[in-house]
């Protein structure tokens, strides 16, 4: 009568010991139903699901294997019912639950443990995707990152998010989840926002500030972010106050534009692995074509301001790039280019940019506004912007080798 065995073995990790088993298993007419194998700081844990299809003495090859392999062997029956649970439970959807952080609390995986139990999800696997933590005590410089993968029902994605922010603003944690899916590792379009995004600034208020009308201008702005303004309206306000504005003025903030922590490692790690890079932003083309040239931006889109006799006029050329702007690009150049819109990432900060940011399949608020933040699928606080590496899901080893 044919039966299933989940084989466990555990021990100190050493060459040689799937081949020991291996030869156990074969020799005993066992299939190979399902496998799985980590290591762990040098243990290892090994689980293999078999069936035989008649009696057999494997157990007890199992046990003289492991004997000399260094291993503690396990060989235990699985029912039907257990194995047809197992079968459906893997094909149930499958979340990813990030952790990102300078470091991380060991408070906050009893946390996340009791949070996702409450939605009926289970753990299915935890791995690091940050580097070593530094031996001095020093909390790792790009901080620590943690990667959940979530088994479960379909749940209530929504109401999982705002739990989820709301633990992670309590122990200053970032928690993003994503619906696993095979666009989640292919994607290929970053579209990001610009002023305090990719720099640390907005170069409007700084051109306000240099013009004398700095707190008005500032004020604006504030209110913009937040919402409480529509876009083009405050956007004309602040550059009528503009007006006569020395052209120097620009040059000499582009060549002093305080770059965002980690856009330098996020801009060469983007290139170097093939992905279309853009700049959207409601600022300026003149601000925006320094950093395409500094960091190699593959095309920018901002407002063009207009300039006559060396002095600004207080007026772009029109269309004015606002928040709907900005979703209809990113989805032109993703048509353009041949790419799905499950393959693009948006970045930004701003209320205007929660357009583009629902529309990209990845949309990240980054260090934005809690509006932003609680609208937008996914944040980033805690970290630099190269987090977004993290969250595309690549571990840090495997990008500095």
């Amino acid at each position: 009568m044919a039966k299933r065995l989940l084989i466990r073995a555990t021990g100190m990790a050493r060459p040689g010991q799937l081949a020991g088993l291996g030869k156990a298993l074969a020799g005993s007419g066992a299939r190979l139903l399902d496998i799985n194998q980590s290591v762990t700081f040098g243990m290892l844990s090994l689980e293999a699901l078999v069936g035989l299809d008649h009696d057999s003495a494997l157990e007890a090859a199992l046990s003289d294997a492991g004997d000399a392999l260094g291993l503690d062997v396990q060989a235990i029956a699985v029912s039907a019912e257990d194995y047809y649970r197992w079968s459906s439970e893997a094909s149930q959807p499958r979340l990813i639950l990030t952790l990102l952080a300078p470091r991380l609390p060991a408070g906050i995986l009893a946390e996340v443990g009791a949070l996702t139990a409450e939605f009926g999800l289970t753990v299915e696997l935890i791995h690091r995707l940050s580097g070593r933590e530094p031996l001095d005590g020093e909390a790792p410089e790009l901080g620590a990152c943690v990667e959940c993968w979530l088994r479960g029902e379909a749940v209530d994605l929504d109401a999982l998010r705002v739990k989820a922010l709301a633990l992670g603003a309590q122990h200053g944690v970032d928690i993003a989840l994503q619906e696993d899916s095979i666009w989640r590792r292919h994607r290929r379009l970053v579209c990001f926002d610009m002023d305090s995004t990719l720099i640390q600034t907005e170069v409007i208020d700084e051109l306000a500030r240099r013009h004398g009308v700095g707190d008005e201008v500032a004020e604006i702005t504030e209110r913009a972010m937040r919402g409480e303004l529509d876009f083009q309206q405050s956007f004309r306000e602040r550059m009528n106050k503009l007006k006569g504005l020395d052209e120097s003025v620009l040059a000499d903030i582009a060549e002093s534009l305080p770059l965002m922590d980690g856009v330098e490692r996020l801009m060469r790690h983007l290139k170097r692995l093939g992905y279309r890079t853009a700049i959207l932003s409601g600022g300026f083309t003149y601000f925006a074509r320094h950093l395409q040239e500094k960091l190699g931006f593959d095309e920018i889109h901002a407002n063009e301001l207009i300039i006559e006799n060396g002095k600004v006029t207080g007026e772009v050329r029109e269309p004015i790039l606002d928040a709907s702007r900005k979703a209809v690009l990113l989805e032109e150049i993703a048509h353009r280019e041949g790419f799905s819109l499950e393959q693009t990432i948006a970045v930004g900060d701003g209320a205007n940019d929660l357009q583009m940011l629902a529309k990209a399949g990845l949309g990240i608020a980054f260090r934005a506004k809690p509006l932003v933040r609680a609208q937008a699928r996914q944040a980033i606080s805690t970290l630099g912007i190269d987090a977004v590496l993290y969250l595309i899901g690549y571990r840090q080893v495997d990008l500095e080798e």
